[in-house]
């Protein structure tokens, strides 16, 4: 198919600047002679309606050129972002050639970066359903084995290590399935930690909570922010906390969610592990290591991000979300 011609944006702008000055030029030349044939009131009258329609004609050739298509892809970009599972709507007009190039690159990227989403979700999805029946097989067994009173002590605490080894995978498991889900879900809405604080209190009874800045709008709706908030949370709390504080505050690009407590903190050794999938002291329990890999993504959808803060005493995380 041929191509379709696009002027530079070198030429756009020099054409523009020197249709400008031309019309400066012929509207001192043109009002020089015509001013004493109409009378200069009217020859200015004139020149100035020629004039405002040709700069009209002008702008409207930049708005096209330029604005359009900057618009269509900040629209296109803000599309991916905020629905990625949604069907890609690529700008149809591109203006200059720059601004196609820039198009063209910024579209691939998506469509890239929507295949490896969708790669992954499959990937997922496979290993979660593939893994499914052969746990599920491994729980019946285990549960025959207990009916059997012939074993041995010794052979039911092997039993009792499988059944405990197939438990650990389906956790693990739905583990996978709640960190797919997490890359691709959004809270729409915004919300403050006053509109959560009721439901946190009664999720976590035996937690002291601190909140301050509680009025403050946060970029996220209240259901992701309780994702969010439970997670810590539950983390503090199985680490022995017994004091949370939970802050909120704002600067020109940003607005900052704190959460610290007072439990035992994270070791030296570990800080730089804690969002790292599959990461848990606590694995004997029963722990997965995805509870901030889903914080993490679930906060990533939404363009803001998560930290470690150092701390003295107990451990402290910050939550930032860009309201640029």
């Amino acid at each position: 198919m041929r191509r379709k011609w696009r002027p530079s944006l070198a030429f756009v702008l020099g054409g523009a600047l020197c249709g400008t000055l031309l019309l400066s030029l012929t509207g001192l030349v043109a009002f020089r002679y015509l001013g004493p044939e109409l009378g200069y009131r009217n020859a200015a009258v004139l020149l100035a309606v020629i004039i405002t329609a040709a700069t009209a004609v002008l702008g409207w050739l930049l708005v096209r050129l330029l604005l359009r298509p900057i618009f269509a892809l900040e629209r296109f970009a803000t599309q991916v972002v905020r629905h990625p599972a949604d069907p890609l709507s690529p700008p149809s007009r591109f203006g200059t050639q720059e601004l196609g190039t820039t198009a063209q690159r910024v579209i691939d990227m998506a469509e890239t970066l929507r295949n490896r989403e969708t790669t992954i979700r499959s990937f997922s999805d496979h290993v979660t359903h593939e893994l499914k029946t052969p746990v599920a097989t491994l729980r019946v067994a285990t549960e025959l084995l207990r009916d059997d009173d012939t074993l041995s002590a010794e052979n039911l605490r092997l039993v009792d290590q499988i059944a405990g080894a197939g438990v650990q995978m389906e956790q693990q498991i739905d583990a996978m399935r709640q960190v797919a889900r997490a890359r691709e879900s959004r809270h729409e809405g915004v919300t403050c930690l006053n509109a959560v604080q009721d439901a946190l209190c009664r999720d976590f009874p035996t937690l002291e909570m601190r909140f301050d800045g509680g009025d403050l709008i946060i970029p996220i709706g209240s259901n992701g922010l309780l994702v969010v908030l439970r997670q810590l949370l539950g983390n503090a709390q199985e680490h022995g906390a017994q004091v949370v504080t939970l802050s909120a505050t704002e600067d020109d690009t940003e607005v900052i969610l704190r959460l610290g407590d007072d439990g035992p903190g994270i070791s030296s050794g570990n800080k730089a592990r804690v969002f790292d999938p599959f990461f848990t002291t606590k694995r004997d329990q029963g722990g997965t290591g995805m509870g901030l890999s889903i914080v993490r993504n679930t906060l990533r959808a939404h363009g803001a991000d998560i930290s470690l803060l150092p701390t003295h005493d107990g451990a402290a995380f910050s939550i930032c979300f860009s309201t640029k």
